[in-house]
Formats: structure tokens, C-alpha cells, sequence
């Protein structure tokens, strides 16, 4: 499992910020003139761009500053159609003033970020270990030099699915005694020191370990969770919700949501009144994935899923974080003994 917007691609080098699956995000949403629009993860505004063009107004945020500030020229250039907010997308639904006809997902790590060595997402160029996409909270470096062990291991297994977990958990444990760790370059040597890397190898041997610590210090399936939501919540009935996953925790996550509110899942059947409950969405076809053109020019697009549904005109549902079988993780910022 690796996300689409991998450390490396094919022929080495930095792949340019693309839209993901855009003209099926297009046609997904359906929007047009009149029509309000959430872009929940604008990045480098592909997505809002081609929904502006389309006729329709965008509320777009991130919660990364930078992205932000660049996109204050394109909020001028569309003067009045576009929003911009600064914050997380877990919020999507109070930054709307009534209920909206779209909201549009595309989660995972920008381009931009990866491709800038001073936010410490990747590897290929070094750069301090730092991985906050809002800059605030808990780094990288503060959870590799900080975590027990054991709960270290828990997240490079559960969230990077790497297989040497314990074994790259106690290395750790027993180098950061010495000397913590504060460069990506550091951590990535120490690993490949230790796993080796082969020549058949595609990846390499930390890729899954940054990934894992991407995740968690964004909190990235939390906030996933709540966007969906949140979106249950501000949607107007007819609206589109449109998710773009780009590894299988993400998509599980959107697939049980869909599947649950559609009326197909069982994550609510321990309530008494689950057989009476309406569905509060109905699913848009069947999941798409990136065509084989669009992964040969775009490699961190190869992993790619495109989920959709429609609002019903059903009340939203209780809030039951139990549906998503989110791993039992510690908190970022937490003494490493809760869960999320």
C-alpha cells in the first residue's frame, strides 16, 4: 500500500502538481453556474479551478498557510466566486453559510509539499523532519524521538503496513538515546542501514515509515472521517460528495461511510432503530480508478480512487466514529496512551 503521492517516480526527480482523475471529478459533481462548491483539500487549486470554470462559486480551503497565500491571486482573479479559509477540512461544514450543492475530497499530501525540502515530507532532498502541513503541533522528529517503542511499531504496521516495523521501532529507540533524530536524511539512512535495499527494489525501504509518519502526525484518517461527516452535514439534498483515496485506508474509510449511509453496511445495526433509518446518501456508480495514460504521466496519480454519492433528503445520522475501524493509534500530543 503506498499513497499516490509517493517519494519517488518513475525516471527520479519531482513529478509536477496534476489534478488527479479531474475530468471524472467533473462529471461527478455535476456543477454548474449558480451552484456552491466545497473544495475541501485546494492544494494547488487544480480541482477549484476547473469547478470555477465550470460557472459554479468554491469555498476552497486547506489548512496548509502557504498554500493559502498562493492562492490569494487566484481568489482575485474570480473575485467574488471564490472562498479561501485557512483550516482543516474536518470543519468543511461551518465554513458555509447554508448547504452547499458539491464537496470534493482529494486526500493525501500536495505535490508542493513533497516537493519542498524544508516542509520534511520526503526524503529525496534533505530537510528537517517535520511533515505539518499546518506547521502546528507535534513534529515528525518530536514522535520518532518521543513514542514508546511499541507504539512506534504500531504505526509504522498499521499506518505504512511495514512489515519490519519492530525491528525499525528498536533501531530507533536505540539511536535517538545517542543522538535524535532531527533530518530526513537521518531517518532514511538508518532505515535503509538496517532493511538493506535490493536492486529489484521499487521503493525505498523508508518510503512505508514516512508515510506512516505523515499520517499520523496530520491526524489524516481522523480528519478524513469527520469531513465525511461533515459533508452529511452540509449537503443540500441532490448534492455530490466526491472523494479522491489514494491508498487503501483512505479508500476503506470512504467505502464503508458510503456503503453505511447508503443502507448497506452494518456499522449501525447495533442501534435497535437501525432498520427504520433512511439512507442519507445513494452511491454514484461504481469506483474509479486511475486509467493506465494518466498513471504512466502522472505516477503519484497510480494508486488513485474516485468514490461518489448523492444526498438524500434524510436528516443526518448520529455521529459514530466506530463505523470507520480506525486503528487504535496514540494521539498526536498525548502521552501516547489514548487512541484515536
Amino acid at each position: 500500500m503506498m499513497a499516490g503521492h509517493g517519494d519517488e517516480k518513475a525516471g527520479g526527480g519531482p513529478a509536477r502538481h496534476v489534478p488527479v482523475l479531474l475530468p471524472e471529478v467533473l462529471a461527478a459533481l455535476e456543477a454548474g453556474p449558480g451552484q456552491v462548491v466545497i473544495d475541501g483539500t485546494f492544494g494547488a487549486g487544480g480541482y477549484t479551478r476547473a469547478i470555477l470554470k465550470q460557472g459554479a462559486n468554491v469555498i476552497a480551503i486547506d489548512r496548509d498557510p502557504t498554500a493559502v497565500v498562493i492562492g490569494r491571486a487566484m481568489e482575485s482573479e474570480f473575485a467574488g466566486r471564490l472562498r479561501l479559509v485557512e483550516g482543516p477540512f474536518s470543519q468543511l461544514d461551518t465554513y458555509a453559510d447554508e448547504p452547499v450543492d458539491g464537496v470534493v475530497l482529494d486526500i493525501g499530501v500536495s505535490s508542493m509539499q513533497v516537493d519542498e525540502a524544508d516542509r520534511g515530507f520526503s526524503f529525496r532532498h534533505d530537510g528537517p523532519l517535520d511533515m505539518r502541513m499546518s506547521g502546528k503541533g507535534m513534529s515528525a522528529a518530536d514522535i520518532v524521538n518521543t513514542y514508546k517503542t511499541g507504539d512506534l511499531a504500531r504505526v509504522f504496521g498499521f499506518l505504512g503496513e511495514e512489515r519490519q516495523a519492530g525491528r525499525i521501532a528498536r533501531m530507533i529507540e536505540d539511536k535517538r538515546a545517542r543522538r535524535p533524530f532531527s533530518r530526513t536524511s537521518e531517518l532514511a539512512d538508518a532505515i535503509q542501514t538496517l532493511v538493506g535495499r535490493g536492486p529489484k527494489d521499487k521503493i525505498h525501504p523508508a518510503t512505508r515509515v514516512f508515510q506512516a509518519l505523515r499520517i499520523h502526525v496530520n491526524d489524516e484518517l481522523g480528519e478524513l472521517a469527520r469531513a465525511l461527516l461533515a459533508a452529511e452535514r452540509v449537503l443540500k439534498p441532490g448534492g455530490r460528495l466526491v472523494v479522491v483515496t489514494f491508498h487503501s485506508l483512505e479508500d476503506r474509510i470512504v467505502k464503508r461511510f458510503i456503503a453505511d449511509r447508503a443502507g448497506k453496511a452494518s456499522g449501525s445495526r447495533h442501534l435497535p432503530e437501525a432498520h427504520h433509518i433512511e439512507p442519507t446518501f445513494a452511491q454514484v456508480g461504481k469506483v474509479v480508478a486511475t486509467s493506465e495514460a494518466e498513471a504512466e504521466a502522472n505516477p503519484r496519480a497510480r494508486s488513485a480512487k474516485l468514490r461518489a454519492a448523492t444526498r438524500t433528503s434524510a436528516a443526518p445520522r448520529r455521529a459514530d466514529f466506530s463505523l470507520f475501524g480506525l486503528p487504535k493509534l496514540p494521539i498526536v500530543g498525548s502521552d501516547a496512551e489514548e487512541a484515536i
